[in-house]
């Protein structure tokens, strides 16, 4: 009796021990994420009016980029916003990305913030960068602009940030010649796209497109794409590939077959193309799209200023106005976020879902 009792005696001592053991780790564990775990942002019932950029990260959480008060993320439940005093480089947010690790990028005037999911960085560009030049492009790399004024993106190859120079163009002398006093750069960045061959497109304000293929620098030209029917220069806002691999460009009327080109310099090539008619339509032949994306069944939409936006079908140009009452509501971008739902960001309105029928603006209350 006495060797039973000293036996559950010495078995409750363990269980105890351990119980004890596996607590204090519980607790260790739970006071280090406490303690690792940073609380930042500001809960909110409703976005900035303001929308220029939109982005579903791997997790599910919606980013709307404003012109002017920063960023919001909504998780499904909740809507936070993140300004400088949360460690955000500026209030206005060009583009939103997201590396490989599910590190969210946001491109901005000042600069791009880094967000882990805990806190905000900025990225430093490598100071005294001999290789302007030196242009480089891996499948991870993610591409900047930092505003309108630089003469070439920023590249971030996941370590550092690259600051790189187009080749000189030859439209530049023309442009000063006739602009002397332009108080912005002719080749200011308005859009950087990636097509589904690694090929980097980028759309300037006055100087036309830039591709880079991972080892030459090509250009293209005309100008129809940059100089609207009514006058004055609408830029390249706009670069989309369909599904048949053909780049829209700002409107419907053309899209363009790249070809294979295995000429190699150093020197600013043209872009070996053929452009393809594409859609005529009466309704749209003064639209300049600002934006453009592809849904899940390989129909083109594309985003006007203040005309709504317009489904290209590759057979016809269908129009889904975007009001209130009687007015046009000023549109900037629209996205297809992993579910392959339509969203829009306005100028003045906040946010807008594709509902399958219309647009319908999205409360978070």
């Amino acid at each position: 009796m006495i060797l039973k009792t000293v036996q559950l005696f010495l078995l409750l001592s363990i269980l105890y021990s351990f119980t004890f053991c596996k607590g204090q780790g519980a607790r260790k564990e739970f006071n280090q994420v406490q303690e690792n775990s940073v609380s930042i942002g500001e809960v909110v019932t409703e976005i900035d009016s303001r929308i220029g950029s939109i982005y579903q990260d791997k997790k599910g959480n919606h980013w709307f980029g404003s012109n002017g008060n920063g960023v919001f993320q909504f998780d499904g439940k909740i809507l936070k916003q993140f300004t400088k005093k949360d460690g955000l480089r500026s209030h206005n947010i060009l583009s939103i990305q997201e590396d490989r690790k599910g590190n969210i990028f946001f491109d901005t005037p000042e600069g791009v913030s880094r967000f882990d999911g805990r806190q905000f960085t900025s990225l430093k560009t490598v100071e005294n960068n001999s290789g302007k030049n030196n242009w480089k492009s891996e499948p991870g790399d993610l591409w900047f602009r930092m505003g309108w004024n630089n003469s070439g993106p920023y590249r971030y190859d996941g370590v550092h940030l690259y600051y790189l120079q187009f080749p000189k163009n030859k439209m530049e002398d023309e442009f000063y010649s006739k602009y002397p006093n332009a108080s912005y750069n002719p080749y200011g960045i308005y859009t950087i796209y990636k097509d589904s061959n690694g090929n980097v497109w980028f759309g300037t304000s006055n100087l036309g497109i830039y591709q880079y293929d991972g080892i030459n620098i090509s250009w293209m030209y005309e100008n129809h794409l940059t100089e609207t029917p009514n006058g004055g220069s609408f830029g390249i806002r706009s670069i989309i590939e369909d599904t048949d691999g053909y780049i829209w460009i700002c409107n419907p009327k053309y899209k363009y077959k790249i070809l294979s080109d295995s000429t190699k310099t150093n020197e600013l090539k043209p872009i070996n193309y053929q452009r393809v008619s594409g859609i005529e339509s009466k309704d749209s032949e003064s639209e300049y799209f600002l934006s453009m994306t592809v849904d899940n069944d390989g129909d083109l939409w594309m985003l006007s200023y203040d005309n709504g936006v317009w489904r290209n079908t590759g057979k016809e140009l269908i129009q889904y106005p975007i009001t209130e009452g009687e007015k046009n509501i000023s549109l900037f971008k629209i996205y297809k976020d992993n579910q392959g739902d339509l969203w829009v960001g306005t100028q003045n309105d906040g946010v807008y879902k594709y509902n399958g029928r219309a647009f319908e603006k999205i409360s978070f209350r």
